[in-house]
């Protein structure tokens, strides 16, 4: 598939926020709401978009960061 300016504009936006409602998704790459959420459903049928996911922050989850560290003397 290629993608056009508006097709990398909308995956930068979703990226950012996966969440983002179609209208304000159209608003923010110039687009009519009906043609934004059909290059959507497009990107995602084509497999580009592959999935949503939740980002967590493991500090609010009781995880803090593991470091492995080797040494040798």
């Amino acid at each position: 598939m290629k993608l056009d300016e508006i097709d990398r504009r909308i995956l930068r936006a979703l990226q950012r926020d996966g969440r983002m409602a179609n209208n304000d998704l159209a608003r923010e790459v110039g687009l009519s709401p009906s043609p934004c959420l059909r290059r959507v459903k497009l990107l995602e049928e084509a497999g580009v978009i592959d999935r949503y996911v939740a980002v967590l922050n493991p500090a609010k989850i009781g995880r803090g960061q593991t470091f492995f560290t080797r040494i040798w003397l």
